[in-house]
């Protein structure tokens, strides 16, 4: 390396050395930097004198998102209605026709089932064998992992099953060999048990760490309905506009 580094030396117009804060290569003090870097909105000064070649370009990851205004609002605005839209019941047949026009205008009521639980067309947690609609809601294409921000929850776990019996009042009684981590109005998922119709997606009732029950559709007679083929594992699948649980009543029942 040269004796003056990178610096020029002039007896007609001498100038200071300086050495670059990064690299530690001798310049001219005059063609030294300050480094300057994004914090928050505003550039700063990083207070550290470097050559061009070590000067690096501001780093905008560490620039703050500087959010414009909300929009002005429209007049007369024509917000989709998202109620009527996501309601799909099933209802009778009763349309009337108009007596000057001859256009039928659909009418009926809104169906429901002898406990005055709303029919819907949607997806529902019963499966082929009580005559849902399909297809239906499969086991197999539970979602595994939801994520919400930073914190992450399992679902397609199983349960480690002791006994499934049907209490002879419309309840499915379960009982696992170890906690089965859910809580009241959680979902899960059985297949494989000796009567189709127990088989399905449900919500459940939390009685004990171990055991939990879910209501039948329909009600069973009262027994044992494990099979070495059965799995239970948990879900999580979204629900028809308005309700709070898995509807076990579909259109064709």
């Amino acid at each position: 390396m040269r004796p003056h580094g990178r610096a020029r030396v002039s007896a007609r117009n001498p100038q200071a050395f300086g050495i670059c804060d990064r690299c530690g290569i001798l310049y001219n003090h005059t063609n030294l930097q300050w480094q300057y870097d994004w914090a928050g909105a505003s550039l700063i000064n990083k207070r550290i004198l470097v050559c061009d070649t070590c000067n690096d370009v501001p780093q905008q990851q560490l620039r703050a998102i500087v959010l414009p205004a909300d929009p002005v609002p429209i007049l007369n605005p024509r917000v989709q209605d998202y109620v009527g839209s996501e309601s799909d019941y099933r209802i009778t047949q009763a349309n009337s026709t108009n007596l000057q026009t001859g256009i039928p205008v659909p009418g009926g009521q809104t169906r429901i089932t002898e406990d005055s639980n709303i029919r819907v067309t949607q997806e529902i947690g019963g499966t082929r064998a009580d005559l849902s609609e399909q297809p239906g809601l499969d086991q197999n294409a539970v979602m595994p992992l939801q994520t919400n921000n930073s914190a992450a929850t399992a679902y397609y776990v199983t349960l480690s099953l002791i006994s499934v019996t049907s209490d002879g009042i419309g309840n499915a009684v379960v009982t696992c060999s170890s906690a089965h981590g859910l809580s009241t109005g959680n979902q899960i998922s059985v297949e494989g048990l000796s009567i189709g119709t127990a088989d399905g997606f449900y919500d459940v009732t939390v009685t004990t760490a171990t055991a939990f029950t879910y209501q039948l559709n329909p009600v069973l007679s009262a027994g044992s309905l494990l099979t070495n083929t059965t799995k239970m594992v948990t879900a999580n699948v979204g629900l028809p506009y308005g309700f709070s649980q898995v509807p076990q009543t579909g259109p064709l029942r």
